[in-house]
């Protein structure tokens, strides 16, 4: 049986893949568990610099619950009692929290289909490169329940609160264009390129000013939820931080001496 996710370190960039494509790498418990491992383990190690995450095979990124495991549990929990939903808290939440609350750069390749859970996991990172072919759906909705992976946080920041409460409440296809212009995608590409292309992108960051690409990250969040003054204190505090890394000080000779810089990441 093949690993449900695959993990490959290459010059500080892991890219990560559910590798489920029979089945549109949906997510049964097997594979929850290992990407929820395996992005926590990504964030932790200091010599991953960036993260790509993508789907195995052409038609999904990932289309969410496996909902033919998922019945199961459900029977199971008619019998025991037992809640059949305690995935979100012991799988989607700390994978997300992990995923989102990384310092460093995350960019999702969406090879096709992204629905409920997977547009929860292209969404939760800092960019997606999407191919013409691909799609957003939050389905939650269609099978009466309502948003987890993140996506009641995610979402409405990146298409407002309106638009989001539309896309939950009639759920459907948001194609690869049509998501550009939402601001779901970051990029579209021919399908073709997409592997190419993202991995391209994921390296660039992945080469970067780390200290100061988690610096950004923490300081949009903090400032999404807090006022000006708090936030000025904020940015002050992660300046200090930034300034301090040897990151800086490479980027300062090399612009003194009119050459590119090679980060350390630290």
């Amino acid at each position: 049986m093949s690993d449900p996710v695959l993990y490959e370190l290459d010059g500080g960039l892991a890219v990560i893949t559910i590798n489920r494509p029979g089945a549109m790498n949906a997510l049964d418990v097997a594979t929850k568990v290992a990407l929820r491992d395996t992005v926590t383990e990504a964030a932790a190690d200091p010599a991953v610099r960036a993260v790509l995450l993508t789907g195995a095979g052409d038609r999904a990124f990932c289309v969410g619950q496996d909902l033919k495991e998922h019945l199961g549990l459900l029977q199971q929990a008619e019998v025991t009692g037992e809640g059949a939903l305690r995935t979100v808290a012991e799988h989607y939440n700390p994978l997300l929290r992990a995923l989102a609350g990384m310092r460093k750069p995350t960019v999702a390749a969406v090879n096709g289909v992204a629905a409920g859970a997977g547009a929860g996991l292209a969404f939760a990172c800092d960019f997606r490169i999407v191919a013409d072919t691909a799609g957003f759906n939050t389905s939650f909705v269609g099978v009466a329940l309502t948003a987890d992976s993140g996506v009641s946080w995610t979402l409405p920041r990146l298409v407002g609160h309106a638009r989001a409460t539309e896309l939950l409440m009639f759920p459907r296809t948001v194609k690869a264009d049509e998501a550009l212009g939402l601001g779901l995608a970051t990029r579209v590409v021919p399908a073709v390129e997409l592997a190419d292309t993202a991995r391209a992108f994921a390296a660039q960051l992945a080469a970067g000013p780390t200290v100061a690409y988690g610096a950004v990250k923490e300081s949009l969040a903090y400032g999404a939820s807090h006022g000006l003054s708090e936030a000025l204190d904020k940015e002050d505090e992660l300046q200090t931080l930034a300034g301090e890394a040897e990151d800086h000080r490479i980027a300062v000779r090399a612009f003194v001496a009119k050459e590119q810089p090679r980060y350390t990441g630290r």
